[in-house]
């Protein structure tokens, strides 16, 4: 970490990636030269706190609470680390996803089909490639966001811990812009409007899945528009995540209808066209606009991968179309208890909804019926 950041109290809010994280993981997720010694020591004499409260290190984390972390802490044996050994092919694999790099920062160009991280039977991943970034004299580069394994696209990784902390707390406080392309099994009847619909993890799925909850859920927003439509078959739209749930973009589009093309998780068979087009997912990570460290302001884009440019091409869209328009500005974030008002009105009007269908068309198909899609709404 940089020397001003060793000598001031920092603050993160938890991002939604880490939900449910204990409290030691989250450290070693998002501050790695911090040690599990260190962490103990703060917990224990009261200097580390979650929402102004003492936390314990196995305390489970929920996103949007803040972290209070005192200065310094930085443990130089876990900054110099040894560098693991790759072979010519993975370091030719890791510098030829590099599309711009930094002091800061490196920005990757991930392919789809290759995980963020590692986890249960996933022992090929981006974090086990950046060694090729680090030199004899150099930190170890760090995650600071993720995608799906299965979403190509930007990815930045910070350079340096000063910069990890820096990024991780943009992308948390949701200052970061992200653009996203998809193509989409039919076309939205709204072609540009706001997907306002909960998202909880789906019951009996162990947390694989994610479903729309309005009354139980998380706030997730998507901001999309429509660029262009082959007939009536599909369309090629433009997304704005104004929250970071998990699968978000996956599930708000499968949600009212359109399912992208490729995701069977959350489309089925319904999700695949016919005739050449590739049964890969078409989900890109299209643009990133990031503030950096010193004042400077990273912009940048990734190229489509070659099952995405094929369909493209294939249907006839333009690809010029996209990128020049404005990029919106999220939101401000509501308060603590602005949010639990905004949930308690929107349960309450949902009930009464519900309560008039069931008026309408009788208690029997109720019974039968789930919650309402959520609908794009028109801008």
């Amino acid at each position: 970490m940089t020397k001003g950041m060793d000598d001031q109290v920092r603050q993160f809010t938890v991002a939604p990636d880490d939900e449910g994280v204990r409290l030691d993981r989250w450290f070693k997720r998002n501050l790695p030269q911090i040690g599990f010694a260190t962490v103990s020591r703060w917990a224990r004499t009261g200097q580390l706190r979650v929402d102004g409260s003492r936390a314990k290190v196995d305390d489970r984390l929920a996103p949007g609470q803040v972290l209070r972390v005192p200065p310094g802490g930085e443990d130089g044996v876990r900054t110099q680390r040894k560098r693991r050994e790759l072979t010519e092919s993975e370091i030719a694999e890791a510098e030829g996803m590099l599309i711009q790099r930094t002091k800061s920062a490196l920005v990757l160009n991930k392919p789809p089909g290759l995980a963020t991280q590692g986890g249960t039977k996933t022992n090929k991943h981006v974090d086990g490639l950046l060694d090729a970034f680090a030199g004899d004299d150099e930190q170890r580069p760090r995650l600071v966001h993720r995608l799906d394994k299965d979403t190509s696209g930007v990815l930045l990784v910070a350079r340096t811990a000063g910069s990890a902390a820096f990024f991780s707390k943009r992308f948390s406080g949701r200052s970061a812009k992200k653009i996203y392309w998809a193509l989409v099994v039919g076309v939205p009847e709204v072609a540009e409007g706001t997907i306002d619909a909960p998202l909880a993890k789906q019951p009996g799925t162990g947390g694989e899945k994610m479903h729309v909850d309005m009354e139980g859920g998380q706030p997730a927003k998507t901001l999309y528009r429509v660029v262009e439509r082959a007939g009536h078959a599909a369309a090629w739209v433009e997304l704005q995540p104004f929250t970071g749930r998990t699968h978000q973009l996956r599930v708000h589009l499968a949600a009212i209808g359109h399912p992208i093309v490729g995701d069977g998780k959350y489309g089925g068979q319904d999700a695949f066209l016919t005739g050449s087009v590739s049964r890969k997912m078409h989900l890109h990570a299209r643009r990133l606009i990031i503030d950096a460290p010193k004042g400077e302001t990273l912009d940048v884009t990734a190229d489509l991968p070659e099952h995405f440019a094929g369909t493209m091409e294939h249907l006839g869209f333009d690809p010029g179309l996209s990128d020049a328009g404005p990029v919106a500005t999220p939101p401000p974030e509501r308060s603590r208890s602005e949010k639990k008002q905004a949930a308690k009105a929107h349960a309450k009007q949902y009930r009464k909804a519900r309560r008039g269908e069931r008026k309408a068309r009788g208690a029997s198909q109720d019974k039968t019926r789930g919650p309402a899609k959520p609908k794009g709404r028109r801008k």
